[in-house]
């Protein structure tokens, strides 16, 4: 077994682990997880990272800007990393993806609340071994009701009631979670579903305690996790403080995490180079300013990797115009991609489909299969002629032009890509007027539908098709901003979900993709990179590259000052 250090990640010390990880398929043949390997891992693990907590300096707050106020700090209830990045640190789920593996995939699934779990032979029932003897942050015993609790929240079979529900659509197939002694729970499915252990493993599913009312969490969050909340004041700061009674002995190094909220990106850079904060906020600074930073903070570290974050356009499809597939094929042909990841992105952007392209993404459209779908083929003047085209049958000229407003979140990522869309209409007779919206208010007006186009960034929780489709294309669930909605299509994505053969599934994946695009389902311009930076004091971080949600947990950083 090679001896831990700063330098050998997590992924290093489980190497050896056969217990937890693997491939769909051999997660679905598993008919349980045997006990002895269970130890064996605990063990191994613990060993591992006690040896590496040796070179590691505790305390210190580290510090980092925060770019908006989110509406409330409630997880379950987000649709944005403003939440979920600072609340991961507060939360533990039943598993994690590897803190130290920058690619989020089956083969990097690690235990957190669970020590083991294993799959019925039939694929419909999963069942989890809790640890025992953890406790909430307000002292209360951490047991499976807590799970039950969770998930009866998500789908709305609890008195309790979360205001927004945007994970209800995740775990549709969960047809309950059943508690089979205090430390064990079963998720009974409807059917096989091999990617719910992706989904389970993502920041955005964390446990919630019983006792604590989800209004209550909205406001003060209490978890399992390696650090307390400490307070939100809207406009200034989130706090966390360390967790003395934290499960993972000698964990969390830091004394705590404060996060300022400085809205202007130039103030935050500024005082990010100032030396005012240790860290910028999780993918906080844009390929343009990269150079910048880097020539100012010599000997600090800027790693610039794709988001899973698309930048993608929202055509209403419930309401006229754009109930018209013509009109939408229209706006899909006036796209210049490359003049979009250009300006914007210096070049740095990945252009694809829904799914993130290889080779960060594990499931993204080959290239010879975008090249069918409009405006993906490069030749931006030919496709404009097809486009007014298509806008002169539908009546629209020179002298009748389509005036629209064009929605977006007010923060610079959207305006500045809804300033150059704005541009490209243009050219196929379509007037734009940018009308930006408050953070807070920007998920629930998309939610209503109160929008005729709106220019948005989707961030993917989890680089898997089923969060991706059912959370942003199945018909009627609270994501499925732009109303697209296809039965046939909705078939397609279950016979892929219960697939366990992960290169057919690929395929079929592929095959799902092209046609949501060829359907001008939800047109995505690229999927974007980013950089995240820090002073020489931050150690033990590492930058997921397929999603921005699940690296944050912060229990192994801390600070060499």
């Amino acid at each position: 077994m090679p001896a831990c250090s700063p330098e050998l990640t997590i992924a290093t010390c489980n190497r050896g682990d056969t217990t937890v990880g693997g491939t769909a398929l051999a997660i679905m043949r598993r008919q349980k997880v045997k006990q002895s390997l269970a130890v064996a891992f605990a063990f191994v693990s613990a060993l591992c990272c006690s040896l590496a907590a040796l070179a590691q300096k505790p305390g210190g707050i580290l510090r980092l800007y925060h770019p908006d106020s989110p509406a409330n700090m409630s997880v379950l209830e987000s649709e944005t990393v403003s939440v979920i990045g600072p609340m991961m640190a507060v939360f533990n789920n039943l598993l994690v993806y590897d803190q130290h593996v920058p690619q989020n995939s089956f083969d990097t699934l690690r235990p957190d609340l669970a020590e083991s779990w294993s799959w019925r032979d039939d694929g419909k029932e999963l069942t989890f071994k809790l640890r025992q003897g953890i406790s909430w942050h307000d002292g209360r015993p951490f047991t499976a009701a807590d799970v039950k609790c969770t998930w009866e929240l998500i789908q709305e079979r609890s008195n309790d009631r979360l205001r927004t529900n945007p994970r209800k659509s995740w775990y549709t197939n969960v047809e309950d979670v059943a508690v089979e002694g205090p430390y064990e729970v079963t998720f009974r499915l409807g059917r096989p579903q091999p990617a719910l252990l992706a989904l389970l493993a993502g920041g955005h599913s964390p446990i919630y305690p019983c006792h604590v009312a989800a209004a209550e969490m909205r406001r003060h969050p209490i978890g399992t996790g390696p650090f307390k909340f400490v307070g939100y004041k809207a406009g200034e700061s989130i706090k966390l403080m360390r967790n003395p009674n934290y499960w993972k002995p000698g964990r969390p190094y830091l004394d705590g995490i404060e996060y300022t909220i400085v809205p202007n990106r130039s103030t935050a850079i500024l005082g990010f180079i100032a030396g005012t904060f240790d860290m910028t906020f999780p993918y906080g600074v844009t390929v343009p300013l990269l150079r910048d930073v880097q020539a100012q903070v010599p000997h600090g570290t800027c790693q610039i990797t794709p988001t899973n974050v698309s930048t993608n356009l929202l055509l209403n499809q419930t309401k006229p115009p754009f109930d018209n597939l013509g009109l939408r094929r229209a706006v899909a042909l006036a796209l210049d991609r490359t003049a979009f990841a250009h300006i914007l992105m210096k070049g740095q952007a990945l252009i694809g489909g829904a799914m993130l392209p290889p080779p960060a993404g594990v499931w993204g459209l080959r290239s010879d299969a975008l090249a069918t779908s409009p405006g993906y083929d490069g030749q931006v003047e030919r496709n404009r002629s097809e486009a007014r085209r298509i806008m002169d049958r539908l009546g629209y000229g020179p002298e009748k032009r389509l005036d629209l407003t064009v929605s977006a979140r007010d923060a610079p990522a959207y305006r500045d890509a809804s300033v150059i869309l704005i541009d490209q209409l243009k050219h196929i007779w379509i007037g734009g007027t940018l009308h930006a919206i408050e953070t807070a208010n920007w998920y629930p007006k998309l939610s209503r539908k109160d929008y005729t186009i709106a220019l948005n960034l989707t961030g993917s929780a989890i680089d898997d098709p089923d969060q991706q489709f059912f959370e942003n294309y199945a018909c009627g669930t609270v994501r499925n901003f732009s109303g697209y909605c296809s039965p046939e299509m909705e078939k397609l994505f279950v016979v892929q979900s219960v697939d366990t053969d992960q290169a057919r599934r690929k395929e079929l994946v592929w095959h799902i993709d092209s046609k949501l695009q060829q359907e001008v389902a939800r047109p995505i311009i690229y999927h974007s990179h980013a950089a995240t930076c820090w002073h020489p004091q931050v150690k033990g971080l590492t930058v997921m590259v397929n999603s921005i949600y699940n690296g944050w947990r912060m229990e192994d950083v801390w600070l060499d000052k």
